[in-house]
């Protein structure tokens, strides 16, 4: 397939990016044949300044808002599209949210609860046993809160043959002194339990830094204070600044130490264990495993269930379908409606100023089509231009001036970006949009009749 062929498919998979790359053809050709109207056009919206800049910012923050809800649609819906290889998976506990699972299923289930000939193990595998804590047990706040994802250093980050290697989404990515220091900080973590790596969001809402101590009062175990708890690393600003890393073996000890000053266990001892992810070649391997670990007899009480990221993604989003269906359709046509009626009423307001001149055209020898042309013209000049102007400005702020836009409480998922696609958004979004609201008053214009005009004036 040339690459003609795929841009053009491409351009009939969306209608919006076919609707903008209609727009520039369109507004190229009348640049290229019609540059003496194109000349007045612009001459009429300079006129009157102060509307021109007041109709293409009033446009503009719609097709901004609108860009960043689609982006989030966009992103929501790339998060549910399974991928071929290279697949993770979730294990959770089947009927219970927010899943609680015994820490003994944490070895079998990292192995893909492999246990004859025949059976297959994953290629690596992560768990997560989720800490929450305030550095003020007396006055709570959301400033002196903090979230730790209890698991073994080595998934957050490795190297092997010098590569890196990482169970957590986005590490790679990160500069190499970052990683650098990463690394450094997780082997710290390694030899003593008691160090924790905090993102750089996090220590500055905490007022905290790299290399004090503190102490850390559970929320979710009641009863349960790490003390001597010391800071030693910080993930860098963007997808992780606001979570936390501790060596799981801290929060078992803190639980064993229970047992030992109470004589029972903590109440939540056998519910230590929130998820596992394995990470499998493809998915034919993730269809075995998935059928090895709901089949085990090992994991009864409670039962477990294995599922891809996008599914399980999906199986969250279905408790806002309702919403998200809300916020695609009816709310962005009652977003598009009013980007029409604002320039609308902008483009009848030129048009009723400008009645005299449309007669003194048509004396001139214009045609009611090329008045009809010249009033659309303004509108799909102002309309493209400021679509395109703010989709831009949003791809470029948020992509790439940001690096994206992160969700704290979903770790696994990259920073939220504006793609690239955006571009024809706003183009799409910005001539659809003028259209439909300038074409009344260009109606009006094209009907204009030089003997009334002219007749008010004498």
């Amino acid at each position: 397939m040339t690459p003609l062929e795929r841009t053009l498919l491409s351009l009939a998979d969306d209608p919006l990016r076919l609707a903008g790359a209609s727009a520039v053809l369109i507004a190229l050709t009348a640049m290229v044949y019609y540059h003496k109207p194109l000349v007045f056009i612009l001459k009429s919206l300079a006129r009157n300044k102060v509307r021109t800049v007041l109709t293409a910012l009033a446009t503009g923050l719609f097709v901004f808002v609108v860009t960043l809800v689609w982006s989030v649609l966009w992103f929501l819906d790339l998060a549910t599209q399974e991928k071929k290889k290279d697949l993770k998976a979730i294990v959770t506990d089947r009927w219970q949210i927010p899943s609680q699972m015994p820490f003994e299923y944490a070895g079998p289930l990292s192995e893909g609860a492999y246990s004859k000939p025949g059976d297959i193990r994953p290629t690596d595998s992560m768990t997560w046993q989720f800490f929450g804590g305030t550095l003020e047990k007396e006055k709570p706040t959301r400033e002196n809160l903090v979230f730790f994802f209890c698991m073994e250093p080595s998934k957050v980050m490795r190297r092997e043959n010098g590569k890196v290697v990482s169970m957590m989404e986005g590490i790679d990515q990160l500069e190499p002194a970052d990683l650098d220091r990463l690394e450094k900080g997780l082997k710290m973590m390694e030899e003593d339990p008691r160090r924790v790596i905090i993102g750089a969001d996090r220590l500055k809402a905490l007022n905290k830094r790299v290399g004090e101590t503190i102490s850390v009062y559970s929320f979710n175990y009641q009863d349960i204070t790490l003390d001597d708890v010391e800071i030693i690393g910080a993930f860098p600003p963007g997808q992780y600044g606001q979570n936390a890393v501790m060596n799981r073996e801290r929060l078992n000890k803190a639980l064993e130490a229970y047992k030992i000053q109470y004589g029972k266990p903590h109440p939540m001892a056998e519910k230590t264990l929130n998820l596992v992810w394995l990470k499998v070649p493809d998915t034919e391997a993730y269809n075995k495993i998935a059928g090895q670990i709901e089949k085990s007899p090992r994991f009864t009480a409670p039962y477990v269930k294995c599922e891809t990221i996008s599914s399980g993604v999906g199986a969250f989003l279905d408790a806002y379908s309702d919403l998200l269906w809300i916020v695609r359709y009816p709310g962005v046509i009652a977003m598009v409606a009013c980007m029409s009626l604002v320039i609308s009423v902008a483009i009848s307001i030129s048009v009723r100023e400008r009645r005299t001149e449309m007669a003194v055209l048509k004396v001139l020898g214009y045609g009611p089509n090329h008045i009809l042309g010249l009033v659309l013209g303004e509108a799909l000049l102002l309309g493209c231009g400021s679509g395109l102007f703010t989709a831009t400005f949003a791809y470029v702020v948020v992509t790439h001036l940001m690096g994206g836009i992160p969700l704290p409480f979903f770790a696994w998922f990259p920073p939220f970006k504006v793609p690239i696609d955006a571009l024809w958004w706003g183009l799409g979004l910005g001539a659809g949009t003028a259209l439909a609201g300038s074409f009344v008053p260009a109606w009006s214009a094209r009907s204009v009749k030089v003997s009334e005009v002219f007749a008010k004036i004498s």
